[in-house]
Parts: structure tokens; C-alpha cells; sequence
């Protein structure tokens, strides 16, 4: 009877938990399920395998901090025993046990248990306690005070390894990275996932990834189990005003009328701290700096912007905020208590008054998303163990998710550990304005896919010391520009500046920001992928090169998306007048966007750069969608403009949706781009759009870009209609070398054809 119970009850949390996480199931199908005693082993796919050990044999079954879903399709395998050892053989490894031990990782050796897998067709075999030297690393909780590289070495470890194999360690008393631990989600009466203590708090749990250099596979199951990295809305990829000082609320009137006289493209202001009473942690407006916070954020929205606060809620809630006695009521005090309330987020009670009382107020006054800066303690006082940095995550992220289901949540904030994934976005910290903490910016930033933490957001300029360097900035800006988060900030210093209008370079500050908001349906197709697959938008080149040294190697480049490749320039002009930096190309040809050339790859090189000029190449053969200039991404231009890279067969995508609601993973739409080149003919399609959301345009306009056109094609059809003639439909600009095909106005369930012919493309030489 007691077994029938917790059947039903672990039934219970299936199934509440199904209903709050997109379907993610923590219990598994019991034939991937292997028992031996007080070990136990779940098969999720031919290369991860769970592994538990339990003295008292009380297995756990919830939802932990890391992982949420072993609900998968059971993949084959076998099971043997022969002279005392368990053999679990799937496609990909074999699993050896002794039955009846106990695996520790202080065993550093196969005696108990070994798993053996194949990388590039040799033998490996991992056992507890093996050393991952060639671990390709993580991320970090923050880059506080980082200067150049001097946080490198505090990079947690990451899912992937040269070595070929990783473990995710889930063992109630292994430490996570900022020395909290994983507990696991229990839900509450009204389904809120809660954080509870493991049924054998001395239970083993380690998850084995054995994927070789399959890395994007890794991670494509890394997300089946630890679930999706959501996608963030539209706004949240538009430029941001960030600063930490006290801006009183006409100074803040004076910034929007300044962006918007200089035509500044912009879709995020941030109010720092000092938007409230009490110093450092506060809940209540400061009314001496705004004196009408519902109007000012009026104000903000009437002009396109969205808008975030910031918080610093370790001091909890003094006797002199809004709705304090409401909170004490709530939480059992004495009516007569002045006392501050601590902050204690892990008791349901305090978590439930708090948003009622205290957050749902400043949303209800028109704040948009939570800056969560969390720079205090980082385990909780009251739960011995609980990450104060992932908990908070957690709870901000689900209660935006849960109770303002008229938008699509998200917070800002800093990693917290395996699972913070499902929490974007992350805020790095104040970093030293320095070129080597820009150069070591760019490697990081990719190097957080190795977890899943795709969404990086770094206060570009640097948040302090410094002088105003106008290089440093703009550098920074367009490094800035192909990142997930773009976002300029800085420290109350009175000696530093991040109003990019006051700059001597500030046309080619604003062609960065132009820049970033053209290649917005790229980016944001990227964004969508990421949800799809868990590879981020930023990566490192490995990903698509794993047994190419360079790629490892050349830290300081990455891909954006699956077709752009960028090497930001991370140093000072020279006196030739150039920037010089070394690049490697991996093998095949790529479109240089500095020359407008064809290039042959596999080769390193050394490039020369102005400062208006971004290492950026695209990928032959790819299709690249972008906007006109515009002054926001929340709304879906007109025309759309589709750039065909010459030099081979290709296809692209354009994802889109409503841009801020959360029935985004069924209701979208996608229309697929493709290019066949043979005897300097081009066959180009845009398919019919497929899907639906409730706002998509029904027309639109096309403008087709063929690059790299050497001379006016012979002949130009569109849907077999000759246009070569028709200069409103087809023109060739010798000087850039495009042909641009205007499609007029169509359904957007119209395909297009065009058909270019005798318009070959050639290479540069280098």
C-alpha cells in the first residue's frame, strides 16, 4: 500500500510538473530503467546514462535544479551480468558495474565502475573520480571586477570536452560553482515547482554524457533533459540605455528627447537603483528623483521603450516601504513590529506576500522585467545549501511566467548554475573598461553555450575606470552588436559617459547600433534555433569544426548564428592607420563583408582594419535576412531584404512570431529561402510562409539582394516574367556589385522565383 501511495504521489508531480515546464516529465519510462541493489541506471539516450547510488536505496525521482525531463523516447540497449559486473550496451557506450559496490569519485579507478565509448574511432574509458583536463569549459556566476582575463581561471567546467565525455553531477552534497548545492522541486498546492530537500541527502547522482565531438548533439540533448532555453521577446534584442546614476525623472524625459533627436534606434531603458528609497535594497520610489513613476513610465512606453528596475533585495524590507505592514501581517509578526523583514525566499509564505504586496505594485506601475543584481551572500541563511543567485532565478522567472501570462517572461540576472539556462538573461557584472577585458569578453560570451547560458549581456564600455576612450567604445559597440544582449553601461563615475551622441565618433557609434537592428530577423531566427536545439546564437567555432586545432585555438572568433563568422577587433588602431589583428577562416569559401569579396578559407591571416570596418564573414551559400533601418524591433517592417551570398548552394530561414507573448513554441511562423548556382545561372526561391500567429503581416515586399554580381546578368525572370528591363523590379549597381530584385507588394503565401542568368561571382585573392 505505502508503494501504491508514492506511485500515485510522484504521479501527482508528473504531472503538475508537465503542466508548469512545457511538458518536461522528471520521471523516466521504467524499461530505461536498470536496477542492481542501492545502484540504480537510467538509459536517456545511447550516450547519457544516469547513474544513482543510494545506501538506504530511496532513489530520487523529482525534478532537480539541473535536470527536469527523463521522459524520453527509450533508446536501445542490453543488460548482462557475467562474473559479478552489470554490462548496460547501448550503439554508443558500455556501462561495466560491479555489483553490489559503492562508486565514489575518490575510487580513481575502473574497479566499481567504467564506461568505455569510441572518439575518433579509439577507445576511451571513464571511471569516478577521472580528471577532465581537456574540459572546454562553462561559464561563471559574474565578471565583477574582472580586468582582461583575470577571471579565466574561476570558469566552471562545461558539458563538453576534448576528452569526449563529462559528467553533470547532481549529488545532493556536490557543490555548484558558488559553493551552493542542487536540491529539488517539490510543488506547491497551487503548482509552483518549490525547492525541497532530496529524499538520501548522501545519495550519488551523476549523469555520464559520452558524445565525443558531437558537441551540438550534446547540447540538443543537454535541453531534452534540462529543459528549453526560452526564447526572450522582440524587445529584449533592441538596443539599451543603461547607467547607474541618479537621473531624476525630467533627465530621463531629456534622454528620450535627446535619442530621439539624434535617430537613434532603441527599445530598452533601464532605471538603476537609485529609482528607490532606502539605499542599496529598496521596494519604494524615490519620489525626491521621480516624483510620478507611473507617468515617467507612461512616458517611457508612449515612446516605444520597455522598462526594467533594478534590484538589490538582500536587506529585505524595511518598515518604511509600501505595503510593509501587510507583508509583517503576512509573514505572523506582531502588529507593533517595526523590525525589517528578511529576505527569505525560500519560505513559501514570505515568496506569495512578497509579489502580492510589494512586486506586483511597481508592475502594476508599468515596469516591464526585473534587473535582478544579486551582489550579496551566496547561499541562503535559512536553507543550508540553497544558491541564493539560482533560487531567486527561479522564483522571478516562473512568477513572471505564471502570473503575467499576458507576456513573455523575463529577467535579468547572473548565472547561478546548471539550469540557469532556463532563466534568461544573464548580466555579467561591472567589469574594468580595458581592451583585454574587452578581448577576453569575446571568448566568454561563446564559451557560456558549453552550458546552455546563451544569453550573456556585458556592459559594453566597460562599468568602470577608464577615460571615455571613443576606440575602446566603439569597438566594444560593434563587438556589442553580434551578441545576444546589446547593451551599453556604466558606473555613477562623473568622469565617464554612455551617451553615445556625445562621442566624436558618434556616426560610427550609431552605425553600430543601425547595424545591430538590420540584422534583427537574423538574430532573432538565431534566437529561435537556440529554443529548438540549445546551441546559442554566439559559439564557439568547435562546434562546427571539433577536430580542427585553430578552432580551439582561435578563442577570440565565433559564430553568430549558423552562418556569420565574427572576429571582433579588440585593439587600438596603428599608426598605419589600422587595426591589425590574425584570423583563421576554416575551410570552404566565405563572403567578406569589409571587402565584398569571396575568400577561400582554411588559411590564417593577418587583417587590417579601419575603425568602421568589422571582421564579419558569411558563410557561401547562405541567405541572410534583414531589415531596413528602423527605430525599434517591435515592429515588423514593411519590406524585408534578403541578402544571397554567392559561392555555393544555400538555404535560410526567417522565423517570426508576436513578439511578446508565451505562445510562442506552437504559434509562428517560418519562411525558408533557397539558392542553386550552376554555369553562373541562380535559381532563388522564397517558399510560401508557413505557420500562424495572431498579428503576422498578410504582404509584404521583398527586396532580394544578390551579392557579388561582377557584371549585369544577361537576363533576370521573376516568377517567368522577364524584369531585367523594368528598373522599378530589377537593378545592378555596378559599384557594390549587388543586383537587388524589388518583389512588389504579395501575399505572403506567394512563393517567389527568381531566375538570374549569366551572372557568375568571383574570388578575391588574399
Amino acid at each position: 500500500m505505502k508503494h501504491r501511495y508514492l506511485t500515485l504521489f510522484l504521479g501527482l508531480v508528473s504531472f503538475l510538473f508537465m503542466q508548469a515546464q512545457d511538458g518536461y516529465d522528471p520521471i523516466p519510462n521504467p524499461e530505461a530503467v536498470v536496477l542492481s541493489g542501492n545502484m540504480r541506471f537510467t538509459v536517456l539516450t545511447p550516450q547519457m546514462i544516469r547513474m544513482q547510488y543510494s545506501e538506504t536505496a530511496q532513489f530520487e525521482d523529482r525534478a532537480s535544479f539541473a535536470v527536469v525531463n527523463r521522459k524520453l523516447p527509450v533508446p536501445e540497449f542490453t543488460t548482462q551480468t557475467e562474473d559479478g559486473y552489470l554490462y548496460i550496451r547501448t550503439s554508443a557506450l558500455e556501462l561495466r558495474y560491479r555489483i553490489g559496490s559503492q562508486p565514489k569519485a575518490t575510487d580513481r579507478s575502473t574497479k566499481n565502475l567504467s564506461i568505455t565509448f569510441l572518439l575518433n574511432g579509439q577507445a576511451v574509458t571513464w571511471y569516478p573520480g577521472k580528471d577532465d583536463a581537456l574540459n572546454l569549459g562553462g561559464t561563471r556566476r559574474t565578471l565583477d571586477n574582472a580586468w582582461g582575463d583575470s577571471f579565466k581561471e574561476g570558469i566552471e567546467k562545461g558539458l563538453l570536452s576534448r576528452a569526449g565525455w563529462s559528467i553533470i553531477d547532481e549529488s545532493p552534497s556536490t557543490q555548484r560553482g558558488d559553493g551552493s548545492r542542487s536540491f529539488v522541486f517539490q510543488p506547491t498546492s497551487d503548482g509552483f515547482m518549490w525547492v525541497d530537500k532530496p529524499v538520501d541527502p548522501a545519495a550519488t547522482d551523476w549523469y555520464f554524457l559520452g558524445y565525443g565531438h558531437d558537441y551540438k548533439q550534446c547540447l540538443r540533448d543537454f535541453v531534452l533533459v534540462a529543459g528549453r532555453i526560452p526564447l526572450p521577446p522582440k524587445y529584449i534584442f533592441g538596443y539599451w540605455y543603461s547607467r547607474y546614476y541618479a537621473y531624476t525623472q525630467q533627465q530621463f524625459r531629456q534622454l528620450v528627447m535627446e535619442i530621439e533627436h539624434n535617430n537613434i534606434p532603441i527599445d530598452v531603458m533601464i532605471v538603476d537603483t537609485d529609482w528607490h528609497i532606502n539605499g542599496w535594497t529598496g521596494w519604494t520610489w524615490n519620489t525626491d528623483l521621480i516624483p510620478n513613476p507611473k507617468q515617467l513610465l507612461a512616458y517611457f512606453h508612449q515612446h516605444g521603450l520597455k522598462t526594467s528596475l533594478n534590484l538589490h533585495p538582500a536587506y529585505g524590507v524595511k518598515s518604511n516601504e509600501d505595503n510593509y505592514s501587510l507583508l509583517r501581517a503576512d509573514m505572523g509578526l506582531p502588529s507593533t513590529s517595526t523590525e525589517t523583514i528578511p529576505w527569505q525566499l525560500n519560505d513559501y509564505t514570505f515568496y506569495k506576500s512578497m509579489f502580492k504586496n510589494i512586486i506586483r505594485l511597481r508592475e502594476q506601475d508599468g515596469v516591464d522585467f526585473w534587473w535582478l543584481d544579486w551582489q550579496q551572500w551566496l547561499t541562503n541563511p535559512y536553507l543550508d545549501g540553497l544558491g541564493e543567485t539560482f533560487w531567486c532565478n527561479h522564483v522571478f522567472f516562473e512568477d513572471m511566467r505564471i502570473n503575467r501570462p499576458e507576456v513573455r517572461p523575463v529577467i535579468f540576472h547572473r548565472w547561478g548554475g546548471l539550469g540557469s539556462h532556463r532563466y534568461q538573461i544573464g548580466f555579467s557584472g561591472d567589469t574594468f573598461s580595458a581592451w583585454s577585458t574587452l578581448a577576453f569578453e569575446v571568448g566568454f560570451t561563446s564559451q557560456a553555450s558549453n552550458v546552455g547560458y546563451a544569453y550573456w549581456g556585458h556592459d559594453l564600455g566597460g562599468h568602470q575606470g577608464g577615460n571615455n576612450d571613443p576606440e575602446l567604445f566603439l569597438r566594444w559597440m560593434q563587438f556589442g552588436a553580434f551578441t545576444p544582449i546589446f547593451r551599453s553601461h556604466a558606473t555613477n563615475a562623473s568622469n565617464l559617459e554612455r551617451r553615445i551622441w556625445r562621442y566624436s565618433n558618434f556616426p560610427q557609434l550609431l552605425d553600430a547600433v543601425r547595424l545591430r537592428y538590420r540584422i534583427f530577423p537574423y538574430l532573432y531566427t538565431a534566437a529561435r534555433e537556440t529554443y529548438e536545439t540549445g546551441i546559442g546564437m554566439n559559439r564557439p567555432l568547435y562546434y562546427e569544426y571539433p577536430e580542427e586545432n585553430n578552432a580551439y585555438k582561435y578563442e577570440d572568433e565565433y559564430f553568430f548564428g549558423n552562418d556569420m563568422l565574427v572576429a571582433p577587433v579588440y585593439m587600438p588602431t596603428q599608426s598605419d592607420g589600422y587595426a591589425h589583428r590574425s584570423i583563421w577562416l576554416p575551410e570552404g569559401k566565405w563572403w567578406d563583408t569589409t571587402s565584398g569579396r569571396l575568400i577561400s578559407g582554411d588559411r590564417t591571416f593577418m587583417g587590417y582594419f579601419t575603425s568602421d570596418e568589422i571582421p564579419l564573414y558569411y558563410r557561401a551559400g547562405s541567405i541572410i535576412p534583414n531589415y531596413p533601418d528602423q527605430r525599434t524591433v517591435q515592429t515588423t517592417p514593411d519590406t524585408i531584404i534578403v541578402q544571397v551570398v554567392p559561392g555555393a548552394d544555400g538555404e535560410g530561414r526567417f522565423y517570426e512570431d508576436a513578439g511578446d507573448t508565451q505562445d510562442y513554441p506552437t504559434q509562428f511562423t517560418d519562411t525558408r529561402f533557397s539558392q542553386h548556382r550552376a554555369g553562373g545561372n541562380i535559381d532563388f526561391q522564397i517558399a510560401a510562409r508557413e505557420g500562424h500567429f495572431d498579428s503576422m503581416p498578410a504582404e509584404r515586399v521583398w527586396q532580394v539582394e544578390f551579392l557579388g554580381q561582377e557584371m549585369q546578368p544577361e537576363g533576370v525572370t521573376l516568377d517567368g516574367q522577364d524584369v531585367l528591363s523594368d528598373d522599378q523590379v530589377c537593378r545592378y549597381d555596378a559599384d557594390s556589385r549587388v543586383l537587388r530584385i524589388t518583389v512588389p507588394r504579395r501575399s505572403c503565401s506567394t512563393p517567389v522565383n527568381i531566375h538570374v542568368i549569366g551572372a557568375p561571382s568571383t574570388m578575391a585573392h588574399l
